[in-house]
């Protein structure tokens, strides 16, 4: 058999990890198309059905985990070449996984996470898709639910609500909603527009920060956390909470690396900063209506 190039396992990653061709088409640059037909000659090469197609997305078969374990161990394999290669006075990278709006917590603070005289960089991954951290994808993640990986360590954050929100004294958005597509409403909370409104859905789009903006713009109902809408001046509530989004939120970090000094200094800044917000993530923030 041939060998297989690098860069088709790297393509086979980025549809692996970010559930379809669209992620890992914004992640590579090339099309959804030219990365379908790349992971149709890749299933050929190997002779194994690497995913479950559908139209919400691409799922991985039980060849498909196994595939992307295998890779994730040389993922870590060509980092550790690569720190060596930069040699010792190189400084650290660690990983940050999070979600669209922790990421932009993250990032309206980030003097809070890392500063000019630490020794150590940030590499911060947004995506709704769950980070492995048992393969190292990332150092560090944050998690709608307890971890069940054993060789995670977990810290409780809080508590996290939604609610639904359209432009203040907008009459007319409160019948037409705003939802992510299917195949990126890979959440709870971007689930339910088309689970509980699809009738009502006048806009879909790909991102969620796009749903904030349609939202102010008057385009119609948006369902956000409330650490987003709530601190919003442009926007106000449709209804109370919706109670049955509520979780909770967990930093995780593996087991075997989470002593190391860089990793601890951002996993303690990262939750110092998290509870700060406790209040606003957990929709205590007095609403603006009326």
């Amino acid at each position: 058999m041939k060998n297989i190039a690098w860069d088709a396992y790297q393509l086979f990653i980025e549809v692996a990890r970010r559930g379809g061709l669209t992620g890992a088409s914004t992640a590579s640059g090339l099309s959804p198309a030219t990365i379908g037909r790349r992971m149709v000659e890749l299933e050929r090469q190997l002779g194994r059905e690497l995913f479950l197609r559908s139209q919400t997305g691409y799922r991985l078969t039980d060849d498909g985990h196994e595939l992307l374990t295998h890779l994730a161990e040389m993922e870590a394999a060509i980092r550790r070449v690569e720190t060596w290669r930069q040699g010792a006075a190189a400084r650290a990278l660690v990983r940050i996984a999070a979600g669209t709006w922790v990421a932009r917590l993250v990032s309206q603070n980030f003097s809070a996470i890392c500063t000019a005289r630490d020794d150590f960089r940030i590499d911060l991954f947004i995506a709704e898709q769950r980070a492995s951290l048992a393969h190292r994808e990332a150092d560090i993640g944050i998690r709608a639910f307890e971890p069940e990986e054993q060789n995670l360590a977990k810290v409780l954050l809080g508590e996290v609500a939604y609610a639904a929100y359209k432009a203040r004294n907008s009459v007319e958005a409160a019948t037409r909603w705003l939802a992510v597509d299917t195949e990126n409403a890979i959440s709870s909370y971007l689930r339910w527009p088309h689970e509980n409104r699809p009738e009502s859905i006048v806009v879909t789009v790909n991102r969620p920060p796009a749903l904030r903006d349609l939202a102010i713009s008057g385009a119609g109902v948006a369902v956000l956390p409330c650490i987003v809408g709530d601190l919003e001046a442009r926007l106000e509530r449709v209804g109370g909470e919706i109670e049955a989004l509520r979780h909770r939120q967990w930093i995780v970090m593996n087991n075997d690396d989470r002593h190391r000094p860089e990793i601890r200094t951002v996993v303690d800044r990262m939750t110092r900063l998290m509870r700060a917000h406790a209040d606003l993530f957990a929709g205590r923030r007095p609403s603006r209506e009326g």
